[in-house]
């Protein structure tokens, strides 16, 4: 069952901004090294909608080939068509990936009952597990309601969703209404990894996870073992990494972070720039404060 921390990866890239798969390859070792539960590729903050499909395929295919089964790993193969979303899942399934996750449509504003048809038409055409991926902040306020999410529950591979809303009573709404047997509810916003397993989540797919592994890693680990004090405080150590992010557009920060800590993974794809020096030394601090940086 889906469960624990997943990583969405930064995709690694060379000063011309070009894909660095041997750097891709060193930042797999390093998380797995820290005990992730699963490798999560091409989402929001692998920057999936920079790269053309022939990099996609060649991120999910280095990706297989380096874990070799050392952990599942999931593809995001979201997009705007269904039609879209339907090859790159099948480019995915070919691959040998676990599954696919799916955000929605980012510049439509698709109905409930489009979403509904959407996913299950994803996940007709594929034998691997999808998750659902609720995102509306970067989707123009589209939200996954808590009823769509219990109907797309009932579907055969529709296994679980990432929910980044950033509200806890719309996660812990989806959580009341879908078979917990089944259905994972995983969190999408790091500052609320705790909170979100007490109500009942099974794990989480956080960003800052590529810049402190051993945070997000601890918080999980802390809680299955029942010593909520302990998970506690790795959040709380987590929280001003999170919240730090928005020192940079998209997701500009974190590439800076791993820099700082001395695993960098190149510059982000323009029109996201490197942070100012000020922004940066900002950083730098509340990674020292953290105490991650060693």
């Amino acid at each position: 069952m889906l469960h624990g921390i997943i990583p969405p990866l930064v995709t690694p890239f060379h000063a011309d901004e070009s894909l660095d798969l041997p750097g891709l390859k060193k930042h797999i070792d390093f998380l797995l090294g820290h005990g992730v539960h699963g490798i999560f590729v091409l989402g929001t903050t692998g920057e999936f909608y920079a790269l053309d499909e022939a990099e996609k395929q060649a991120v999910v295919a280095t990706t297989m080939s380096h874990v070799a089964g050392r952990a599942p790993v999931y593809v995001g193969t979201g997009a705007e068509t269904t039609r879209e979303v339907v090859r790159l899942t099948k480019m995915a399934e070919k691959e040998g990936a676990a599954g696919v996750s799916v955000i929605t449509p980012y510049f439509l504003k698709p109905t409930q009952a489009e979403l509904i048809e959407h996913f299950r038409r994803v996940s007709d055409a594929t034998t691997k597990d999808v998750v659902l991926y609720n995102n509306p902040a970067t989707c123009g306020g589209l939200s996954i309601e808590p009823d769509t999410v219990a109907k797309l529950a009932e579907v055969r591979n529709i296994v679980g969703i990432k929910d980044s809303s950033g509200d806890l009573q719309n996660t812990i709404e989806i959580i009341r209404r879908v078979p917990a047997e089944t259905f994972s509810v995983l969190n999408g916003r790091d500052t609320l990894i705790a909170a979100a397993l007490e109500f009942g989540a099974k794990g989480a797919i956080p960003a800052s996870c590529n810049i402190a592994p051993e945070l997000c890693v601890g918080i999980y680990e802390s809680f299955v073992r029942g010593e909520r004090s302990a998970a506690k405080q790795y959040q709380s150590r987590l929280h001003p990494i999170r919240t730090a992010l928005s020192l940079g557009t998209g997701n500009g920060a974190i590439k800076e972070a791993m820099a700082l800590l001395g695993r960098p993974a190149g510059p982000n794809r323009m029109p996201i720039s490197p942070l100012s020096d000020d922004k940066r030394a900002k950083l730098k601090a509340i990674l020292d404060a953290a105490g991650v940086t060693g």
